[in-house]
């Protein structure tokens, strides 16, 4: 199987066949008639997760994030480069191929990144309404006793609270990566916390003027508003580590392994 193969299976499978005739979703690498030995999923394509391919004899990473450090991969300022020279040796010399998969993910039937986040936290029943991924009912809790069951779910260390620990809370917003960015809409975060009434937005990416802001402002005031923050990797890790699970049966017996990216920080 060749890499347009598994590349047509995937949008296939996700999304019909359709095809966006604007999208990120290209190669960062490699061209697509090359043969298939083994396919990693991973949120990013850093150097750790190409070295780790290499040593499972993968050729093939599909990655949700860009591979060269800006959005649509513009490689015309890096010419020069050496941090892009190193990484694109690497990744030539071993033959590997790498290929975007975020705007046909996130527009599939059911958006898969979210799929693969309610699946790690078993939240899959919890939807306050099934045609959206926005907003959860769960058993009442803390506002600090959630942070901690999202830090042992996904693996993290530390992580961002805005508003009061102590406070009570059972309706809870998610807004993946960079959709706490407002999705083009500065205001979106705070008007889908005030139209759904939750208590609790958990984000990918902040701004600080926007909704920390105001979920800040309205703790002063007393009210029972909160945000946990836990980075854009680790809200949408779990889609590509889903991935590997349903990407498996479509193509005929290659090995899949999902490699964690992991978060991009180390903290002191």
């Amino acid at each position: 199987m060749n890499v347009q193969e598994v590349i047509d299976r995937i949008l296939l499978d996700c999304c019909g066949g359709r095809k966006l005739e604007q999208t990120c979703d290209v190669l960062a690498s490699g061209k697509e008639d090359i043969e298939v030995t083994g396919i990693v999923t991973t949120f990013m394509a850093t150097v750790d997760v190409i070295k780790e391919a290499i040593a499972l004899g993968a050729n093939l990473i599909i990655t949700h994030e860009p591979t060269y450090f800006t959005g649509m991969d513009a490689l015309d300022w890096l010419q020069q480069d050496p941090v892009y020279l190193a990484k694109k040796k690497l990744i030539d010399e071993h033959g590997i191929t790498i290929w975007r998969f975020h705007d046909h993910m996130h527009l599939a039937d059911t958006d898969r990144i979210y799929d693969g986040l309610l699946k790690e936290l078993e939240w899959e029943d919890k939807k306050l309404d099934d045609k959206d991924a926005w907003g959860y009912q769960i058993e009442e809790t803390t506002v600090g006793d959630l942070a901690g069951f999202l830090k042992q779910r996904l693996g993290m260390k530390v992580i961002q609270i805005v508003g009061n620990p102590q406070a009570a809370c059972a309706r809870i917003g998610i807004l993946v990566g960079g959709g706490s960015l407002g999705l083009g809409r500065e205001q979106m975060p705070m008007e889908l916390m005030q139209e759904k009434n939750l208590d609790v937005m958990i984000c990918g990416d902040i701004t600080e003027w926007t909704l920390c802001a105001y979920v800040n402002d309205a703790a002063m005031l007393g009210m029972n508003k909160a945000m946990i923050v836990i980075g854009h990797e680790r809200s949408e890790e779990w889609g590509m580590k889903y991935m590997a699970e349903w990407l498996t049966p479509l193509v005929d017996g290659l090995p899949v392994t999902f490699v964690d990216a992991k978060e991009p920080f180390v903290y002191l």
